[in-house]
């Protein structure tokens, strides 16, 4: 298996620039896997493919403002500081990426505000930063005044206020994540309603979204098995609620990695760097409703594990010829057994 094998054309004006005017306003490809078709729907129908039985797994970490822009007192030019998370008690230490690195070296202190700063004290084998921010200032609150939304970097423009509501989930609740899980961005309480209406349950994990989901995989990657880690939580009453069901429909690639980490471990917190690649036994998931993907990605590949890498690549040719939009603003495909 090569990483070759998960690639596609994708012509640059089907990448979605901003979310649908109504959340829920999404296209949906619906794939059926026994049946290797699919039909195109909308999101909207997504109630009609629930029943009694069913368990919709959502993950509710919250997206926060982590990019934020400074420089070096009495030097020129701009750095852009994209916060991973926080590596201490206080969260006065955060691990991050800083751009341009030449400009982020050991010891210097950037400058984000007139009362928020912080030293770079270490710097890691990946080119990552660690920064002490200095004084007393509540780092969330400040992140949440002067921080700005990540959004992901094939979206060509800068993040605009209404980015704050779209790119959040309506049922976001445990802050860490810095990017979305974006198969959840389609729903509104509306359609949480009727999902429970049709008899499905509806259980809540948290896995804290981290920049690997955007990075490209190796072919080391791939040989070594191991992914970026993530950490997560479940609580035990949404687990049995999981474990009861008939039919379990993960809401997002970031809800299998934590339901088939716990089926795996038993654990229901910690970090997981599993990595679902065709071949993978699947123990708990047995559909998902998730967005299209990047090529040559460990999410195409976890699409691939669940619904075939031949059935995945002809279904996202179809969405391509029929100008699907993709990516994290785009629209959906719900694979089905």
């Amino acid at each position: 298996m090569a990483l070759d094998d998960f690639d596609y054309d994708l012509p640059e004006d089907l990448i979605a620039q901003q979310p649908t005017p109504q959340r829920d306003g999404a296209r949906m490809l619906v794939l059926h896997r026994e049946a290797a078709a699919w039909e195109d729907r909308v999101f909207r129908d997504l109630p009609r493919y629930l029943c009694s039985g069913d368990c919709l797994v959502l993950n509710d970490s919250r997206v926060f403002p982590s990019r934020l822009f400074g420089h070096r007192p009495g030097h020129i030019g701009r750095i852009e500081v994209f916060m991973l998370h926080a590596q201490s008690t206080g969260s006065r230490d955060w691990l991050a990426l800083a751009r341009p690195g030449r400009k982020a070296r050991v010891n210097d202190v950037i400058a984000f505000a007139p009362d928020l700063s912080a030293e770079v004290i270490a710097r890691g084998e990946m080119g990552e930063r660690t920064l002490r921010f200095l004084g007393d200032a509540d780092i969330h609150e400040a992140l949440e005044k002067i921080g700005h939304v990540p959004l992901p970097p094939y979206i060509k423009r800068p993040d605009e206020a209404t980015d704050r509501v779209r790119y959040q989930t309506v049922f976001a609740r445990e802050r860490g994540s810095v990017a979305a899980p974006t198969a959840g961005l389609h729903f509104t309480e509306e359609m949480l309603g009727q999902a429970g209406a049709s008899g499905a349950a509806i259980a809540r994990v948290t896995l804290h979204v981290g920049l690997g989901t955007f990075q490209p995989v190796s072919e080391e990657t791939v040989a070594r098995g191991r992914l970026h880690s993530e950490r997560y939580s479940v609580d035990p009453a949404a687990w049995q609620t999981i474990q009861s069901a008939k039919r379990v429909v993960a809401v997002g690639t970031t809800a299998v990695r934590t339901i088939e980490t716990v089926a795996a471990t038993g654990r229901l917190s910690g970090a997981t760097d599993i990595f679902i690649q065709p071949g993978f036994e699947f123990q708990r998931t047995e559909a998902l409703l998730t967005n299209f993907h990047l090529p040559r990605t460990s999410l195409m590949m976890l699409v691939s594990a669940l619904a075939g890498r031949d059935l995945t690549l002809a279904a996202y040719r179809h969405a391509v010829t029929s100008r699907y939009r993709f990516f994290s603003y785009g629209d959906c495909m719900l694979i089905l057994p």
